[in-house]
Formats: C-alpha cells, structure tokens, sequence
C-alpha cells in the first residue's frame, strides 16, 4: 500500500512538473500577445480611445521593444474616427540606467503614418481636447523631466538617436465635411541626436511645417514656427 502510494505520488508530482513546464512555454511563446493586450486596455482606461496593436515583441534577451501596427481611435465625442496610425515603434533602451529607475533610450524609430485632426460638430478639436485633459504644467525649465517622474516614477534621461518618418496628415470637420483636407508631408528617416526635451525638436517642427504648406497655417490662423508645431501636435 505504500509503495503504490509513493508510486502514484511520484507520477503526480512528474505530471505536475510537465504542467508547470508547458504553462511556462505557452508564456514564453504568447507573454507578447498578452502584454499587446494590456496594453490595449490600459489606453481605453486611462484615454477612452480605442487602440489597435498588430504585435508587441518586448524582447527578453535584448533591451529592445518592437511595436507593430500600433492604430488609436478617438473617442465618441469625435465620431470614434482615427486618429494616429504607426505602423513602427523600435525602441533600444539602456537596461543598466532602466535598472536604476532611468529611462535613457539609445536609439528609437518613430513611424508615424497618418495623423488625422478632427474637429466634432461642437467646435472642439480632439488635439486640444486631449491637451486640456492633460496634467498641468508649470512654468520654468525642466518641467516636462518633473512630470515624467512623478507620472512613470522613472527619470527620462533622453534619446541617443531619433529617427523619425511621418506620412501624411488628415483634417476631418465633421460638421462642415466641405472643409476637409490632407497633406502629405513625407518626412522619411530625420534623424536628431541627444534629444532630451521637446525644444530639441523644434527642427522637426520647422521640417513639417514647410512640408505642411498651408495645412497648419489654416488650423492656427498664422504662420507657424517649429515650436507652435510640436505644441498643436500635442508634444
């Protein structure tokens, strides 16, 4: 009777150790899916616009993250109309400084397909709807790092090298259809060095603004400078 006991325990204990061993590949092969996932709800969470993601891959040997197909959607208020669609995020990372509570990326692809501006039949735009839903800001320099911190609990520290692609930009006016457009702006590959706050992307600015011709001269009713680019972009 013992013996049988020990021999059914043992045989237990082996097909709860293959249990546990095919649990751990199932995650291993799908972990990325199930973090596409979260991902997907936290964005609904915390925006309420709906988010697409064709595939995460968030390497584990390597400091890399890879974002694929990455589509966000306005919220009702504007129709539930697109709003961004990137088809690549590539991201390398320092694991050293992440290590230490430090966000310092050595090189990041930003692809950014299409930016659709929309404007719903109250008159608001959704780029300024979403900057008034966002944090205040305080005068003085280095306040965006400040609130970075306080918002991930990590220091940004910077990006090495951006590389930035942008296709082209939509305006949809759901109440005056007539007055739609969209520009091609056709950014391939800009790449800037050590960019560590938004000023240092005031180039870009400038670049889509002379790509943009009018586009952006109609929405703010002037000619803009790279800055006031980047902050009708929401940067």
């Amino acid at each position: 009777m013992i013996k049988f006991f020990f021999k059914w325990a043992f045989r237990l204990f082996i097909a709860a150790v293959a249990l546990v061993v095919v649990a751990i590949v199932v995650l291993l092969l799908s972990y990325n899916s199930i973090l596409r996932v979260i991902i997907e709800h936290n964005i609904r969470a915390q925006t309420g616009m709906d988010a697409e993601i064709g595939s995460v891959n968030f390497a584990l040997t390597a400091p890399t993250i890879h974002i694929q197909n990455f589509k966000l959607y306005n919220s009702r208020d504007f129709g539930g109309t697109p709003f961004l669609d990137i088809p690549e995020i590539y991201v390398e990372y320092d694991r050293a400084a992440f290590m230490r509570q430090e966000i310092h990326v050595t090189l990041m692809r930003f692809n950014l397909g299409e930016l659709d501006i929309v404007k719903n039949q109250a008159g608001q735009t959704n780029i300024f709807a979403l900057g008034l839903s966002a944090p205040a800001k305080k005068s003085g320099g280095g306040q965006p790092a400040i609130n970075f911190k306080k918002q991930t609990g990590y220091d940004f520290t910077g990006i090495d090298v951006l590389n930035v692609s942008i296709g082209k930009l939509k305006y949809i006016d759901l109440k005056n259809p007539q007055d739609n457009r969209e520009q091609t702006v056709g950014i391939e590959n800009c790449v800037m060095k050590n960019v560590k706050s938004p000023g240092d992307l005031a180039g870009l600015g400038l670049l889509i603004g002379l790509r943009g011709g009018d586009f952006f001269t109609s929405l703010v009713g002037q000619k803009s400078s790279g800055l006031e680019i980047l902050k009708l972009l929401g940067k």
